[in-house]
């Protein structure tokens, strides 16, 4: 789609990823234009400043050898634009709105701003129902909400990608709307194998994939996160359909965001963050929301630097969320996979009311007993386990068969581990943590239920264990 023809600048300065572009004729674009080249090939400069009464400063977004000092700049006179309809679907795409798949590119495609004010609150819904996702440790503890936005925290390989990738294959499976995934600042690697996994899956068809990966300049990184939210308005929209987001990682959404404040010259605030963190990140979070015509549900990883649950990036992600799911080095250590902490993670819709009593009080009563065992671990370093009382005995039992019931093999793991993946049913979870709470497998060994679905696998199993 022909952008508009605008005034015609040249640059006058190149620093970094910067560049200054003069207008002669003090026409200056707007903040967030999209201002390209008139070289072979195009290069973009989105305006991120207005330092002088002719002057432009924006950042580069696609660099090439052939930016230099005096070349032609025009404005196209709007945001960058992308693709929307249903010619998207099964798509990889980049910032700009290019396929990256291999296959033909969307030259006749409808084209929207990256660029768009999230919806009033008067026009918002709550949904208030549970999106199962076949996973113990999520639907039991952490369930997500339909509608609403759930993050997985986590510090570097505990498993968010894993995770993410494993509610994918579960979800969009069962899924009857639109799933959209933004990979921001990840590996190029595992957008392929992620591309591939749902060809091979065949769901490619009801899904879309854009990607700004850790290559590519800070500017790309920070805006491909607004250009997945167009696509999915869309769906949401003007089709009327339900969407899934899936995000890997808002952390380097923020980090992009910090590098492109430094590039502009701000003064940070603590910790080295741009001053206006919570700004840029309610603008692409406000966005995820559910209306009238259709849901958006999101789900989110969320790099935490150095298992710091207290930096800046990871506070400020939380307040956006309905669901926390935070991940643990020392679960992961344990070899407890998904290395879900239950008494860290929580959920708004873990409430009476929003799941059924029976939910709630399994959970309450799962949260307890994990809880007790967590403050009993210092008395059986210390004094050892047999100094316990026999009720104290049978909460540590317990405890410890739930931590194991919780693991869980993954689809997306059985090439490595060469056990196959369980999606086990919330009514199913519920029924197992039950009688594992009614002491029905006091008897049992702790092992028999590592990485098993339902207790109905260690029936004859467990017997023979135990004997």
């Amino acid at each position: 789609m022909a952008e508009t023809e605008g005034p015609v600048g040249h640059i006058t300065a190149i620093d970094g990823g910067i560049a200054d572009v003069r207008f002669a004729e003090g026409k200056l674009p707007a903040i967030a234009s999209r201002l390209v080249t008139l070289s072979e090939p195009e290069i973009t400069i989105e305006v991120a400043a207005l330092p002088a009464a002719d002057t432009a400063r924006g950042l580069v977004l696609d660099p090439a050898p052939e930016l230099r000092l005096g070349l032609a700049v025009r404005d196209t006179g709007a945001p960058i634009r992308v693709p929307v309809g249903e010619d998207v679907l099964g798509r990889m795409f980049n910032l700009f709105g290019e396929t990256i798949d291999g296959g033909p590119p969307l030259e006749e495609a409808r084209r929207r701003p990256i660029l768009r004010a999230p919806v009033p609150l008067s026009e918002r819904r709550v949904e208030g129902e549970l999106f199962e996702t076949g996973i113990k440790a999520v639907d039991l503890l952490s369930p997500i909400e339909r509608g609403g936005k759930a993050g997985l925290f986590g510090g570097a390989g505990v498993g968010k990608t894993v995770l993410i990738t494993e509610m994918i294959h579960n979800m969009v499976a069962e899924y009857q709307g639109v799933s959209l995934f933004c990979g921001i600042g990840e590996r190029s690697r595992e957008a392929e194998e992620l591309y591939r996994d749902m060809r091979e899956a065949g769901v490619l068809d009801n899904t879309v994939m854009v990607f700004g990966q850790m290559n590519e300049s800070p500017g790309v990184r920070f805006r491909v996160g607004h250009a997945a939210l167009t696509m999915a308005e869309y769906f949401r929209d003007d089709r009327r359909r339900d969407v899934l987001v899936l995000i890997d990682n808002i952390f380097r959404f923020v980090q992009a965001g910090s590098e492109v404040s430094g590039l502009l010259g701000r003064i940070p605030s603590r910790v080295g963050y741009q001053p206006t963190l919570g700004t840029e990140l309610a603008e692409l979070e406000e966005r995820i929301c559910s209306t009238e015509r259709g849901a958006m549900t999101s789900i989110q990883a969320v790099y935490v630097p150095a298992d710091d649950f207290t930096d800046p990036a990871a506070t400020h992600t939380f307040s956006h969320l309905s669901a926390s799911i935070v991940l643990s080095r020392k679960k992961a250590s344990e070899g407890l996979y998904p290395a879900i902490d239950p008494l860290q993670s929580f959920s708004k819709l873990l409430t009476p009311g929003a799941v059924s009593d029976r939910h709630y009080r399994i959970a309450r009563a799962v949260r307890n007993t994990l809880a007790e065992y967590d403050d009993l671990k210092d008395i059986i370093a210390m004094l050892g386990f047999e100094e316990l009382s026999e009720k104290d005995r049978a909460t540590v039992r317990q405890a410890r068969q739930i931590e194991r019931f919780l693991t869980q093999p993954f689809f997306s793991t059985e090439a490595m581990t060469g056990q196959a993946g369980r999606f086990v049913t919330l009514e199913a979870t519920l029924d197992s943590c039950e009688r594992i709470l009614a002491g029905e497998f006091s008897d049992r060994d702790e092992g028999a239920f590592y990485m098993i679905g339902g207790v109905d696998e260690i029936a004859g199993e467990g017997a023979r264990d135990a004997s």
